[in-house]
């Protein structure tokens, strides 16, 4: 037996229109697993959407069994990342993109309050991080402080400190 189904999933622009706290947004995500772990984080953390540029199937089967269910619990939405910024420039919401080369820290942004404002976190793939262009386009950049000797962080861990730090100043 094979059927075809449609998802019914909401445009940015009606993600937007419901006034969120916290949205994330991906860029060419190329593991399935660290895109399960965020739809993952992201639920729990309480994210509205988790929007997605390109990169790795949402519904890869390895995806799925690492989301252990919040792919559904929120929307996932297909979207150009370009296009979604701009509608979010004008809908209230600020816009973080994380590098490793920001001048500002998360430490800086939780203790300054800026991580209690509605939120759009953007996060690219491992190997290049994201692109120049989406970094140009956000409100902020921002930093994980790392405090040990590692170089960096795992995507999925990086995201679920970031969301995490924003769920807690919004509450």
């Amino acid at each position: 037996m094979v059927a075809v189904c449609e998802l019914n999933q909401p445009t940015p622009e009606a993600v937007l229109g419901g006034k969120p706290a916290l949205v994330v947004l991906l860029v060419e995500p190329n593991e399935p697993g660290n895109l399960g772990a965020i739809l993952r984080t992201a639920d729990a953390a309480g994210a509205a959407a988790v929007l997605v540029d390109g990169g790795v199937d949402p519904y890869n089967g390895k995806t799925i069994r690492a989301s252990a269910g919040s792919l559904f619990h929120l929307p996932v939405v297909a979207c150009s990342a370009a296009d979604f910024l701009v509608a979010a420039a004008t809908s209230g919401m600020q816009t973080l993109a994380t590098t490793g080369h920001a001048d500002a820290d998360l430490d800086q942004l939780l203790d300054d309050g800026t991580l209690a404002r509605p939120t759009v976190w953007m996060f690219g793939n491992e190997a290049n991080g994201l692109p120049e262009s989406v970094l140009a386009a956000a409100d902020r950049q921002v930093r994980i402080p790392i405090f040990g000797r590692a170089e960096s962080l795992n995507l999925a861990a990086a995201a679920a400190v970031c969301l995490y730090a924003s769920a807690r100043a919004q509450r």
